[in-house]
């Protein structure tokens, strides 16, 4: 068996890269396909009983994603792994920069998805309860669940928690393509330009990640991809 070890190059000082690296796939897994809003809708009468059950069901998607990708591997962290959290991201960073990246990508990002949210592909995926086209009421009650669970939970997990996790093992660049391999996953089964597009933001977001050492400010520009998204569709654009 120790032969075997070594000739796998397992070292047991490197326990908690391996947990890391283990554990990404079964979060996702257990992710698609138990905390879905259609999972959920199909499998709990509430969600289809319920006047505002399709929203419902997607907010609780979002808090089955905080929980996966944020509680627990924070909860690992800090008692396992004894880390600080600023070490991974979530303090304020390099704040010139992060702001310099905000100005600069802002405007580029509300015009590329004005025109880009009119396919039809992505009117039919977006928003995810469709009901809100109808239920313009809970919009904001969506989307500060969408923001506070869902974005912060993937900001911390894939450019934090990986991120920074894995970059004094991998190398940084090593670090920015895993976590990027692993994002993409989640984008798998959405419109083809939005999972390929996946790739090359998960790249530059890993790496403005890094430049700014800080998760916040790419933060803030996926939550404008993800409501401006929304919002142009509701309001704009208009249902498939």
């Amino acid at each position: 068996m120790k032969s075997l070890l070594n000739e796998l190059e397992i070292n047991s000082k490197d326990l908690d890269i391996y947990l890391i690296m283990g554990f990404t796939p079964l979060l996702l897994s257990v992710y698609y396909y138990f905390g879905y809003g259609s999972f959920l809708k199909a499998n709990i009468p509430f969600f289809t009983e319920n006047y505002y059950g399709d929203v419902y069901a997607y907010i609780t998607q979002f808090a089955v994603f905080f929980v996966l990708m944020l509680v627990i591997p924070a909860i690992y962290l800090k008692f396992k792994m004894h880390g600080n959290f600023a070490d991974y991201g979530l303090g304020a960073g390099n704040v010139k920069s992060g702001l310099k990246l905000l100005a600069i990508c802002i405007p580029i990002i509300l015009a590329v998805l004005y025109f880009g949210t009119d396919a039809p592909d992505v009117k039919s995926e977006y928003p995810l309860a469709k009901s809100l086209h109808q239920h313009r009421e809970m919009i904001i009650w969506y989307h500060l669940a969408y923001v506070a669970l869902y974005y912060v939970a993937w900001e911390f997990f894939f450019r934090g928690f990986l991120l920074f996790g894995l970059k004094d093992k991998f190398g940084v660049f090593n670090a920015i393509l895993i976590q990027t391999v692993s994002s993409c996953l989640i984008h798998l089964g959405k419109p083809a330009g939005e999972t390929i597009g996946a790739i090359f933001v998960g790249i530059l977001f890993g790496i403005f990640a890094y430049r700014t050492r800080s998760i916040w400010y790419v933060f803030i520009l996926h939550i404008i991809m993800g409501l401006s998204t929304d919002l142009y569709i509701i309001f704009i654009h208009g249902a498939k």
